[in-house]
């Protein structure tokens, strides 16, 4: 009777661990400033992402604490453990793979280029030469000094700022991820997007590389949700709807 007791005792022990880390919120970085994947409306984070992350966060069970920062710091929030997941639009990477993990992919973007109707800029070959607007941290840092040397890069902060500088003419073009720049020219009618983009790749959640339980987690959640119709909603109300 003793041993039965120690055995149940152990095994209570630990069972213990997994429930706590099943109650614990899990601590999310997104920089909120990249409709329509994140972005602040009323006051509140909304868009694919948010709604995503809140979506895979019931499946496992888990709540979550969003922490909001800068693009350029998310994944090193990741690497000093401030945070369990990075979801802000982040494309996969094999440079980011170094240093952290990814979720399979769960949106297929890409990098094109902003720039208004009337401008110079028609094709790609037209960016050399031009003020191109950039945020800093982002992938089209990396790929304009890449690829297109002669371009005069803008590097800004903030999303927003990027467009702006298009908007107003200090800049003739800005590259950027594809669902942010669809969205913000439907709503300008002096701008578009060019219909050949720069790159096609595809979004995934960063994730530490010291918790392959958590990614195990996100993966499996993900699935669930694309098997039970929830994925397919929300990218029919961020990318489909009205159009």
């Amino acid at each position: 009777m003793n041993l039965r007791r120690t055995l149940l005792l152990a095994a209570a022990s630990l069972l213990l661990p997994l429930a706590a880390q099943a109650q614990e919120a899990l601590r999310v970085v997104t920089d909120p400033t990249f409709p329509p994947m994140e972005f602040v409306k009323d006051g509140k984070r909304t868009g694919f992402d948010i709604e995503l992350t809140e979506a895979l966060a019931a499946a496992m069970g888990r709540k979550i604490e969003w922490i909001d920062i800068d693009f350029k710091g998310l994944i090193p929030a990741l690497i000093s453990k401030r945070a369990d997941l990075a979801m802000s639009a982040i494309y996969i990477t094999d440079e980011r793979r170094k240093v952290v993990d990814f979720s399979d992919p769960y949106f297929a973007g890409g990098l094109v280029v902003l720039t208004t109707k009337a401008g110079p800029i028609k094709t790609l070959k037209d960016l050399d030469g031009k003020r191109v607007s950039v945020q800093v941290g982002t992938k089209s840092v990396g790929y304009l000094k890449d690829n297109y040397p002669k371009v005069e890069r803008i590097e800004v902060e903030k999303n927003q700022e990027m467009f702006n500088l298009v908007e107003i003419g200090r800049a003739d073009a800005a590259v950027t991820g594809k669902p942010a720049a669809k969205i913000f020219a439907q709503a300008k009618p002096a701008l578009h997007v060019l219909a050949e983009q720069l790159t096609t790749e595809d979004y995934g959640i960063a994730v530490r590389k010291d918790a392959p339980e958590v990614r195990d987690a996100v993966n499996a959640a993900l699935k669930k949700i694309k098997a039970d119709g929830t994925y397919d909603k929300l990218v029919q109300k961020w990318f489909e709807a009205g159009r």
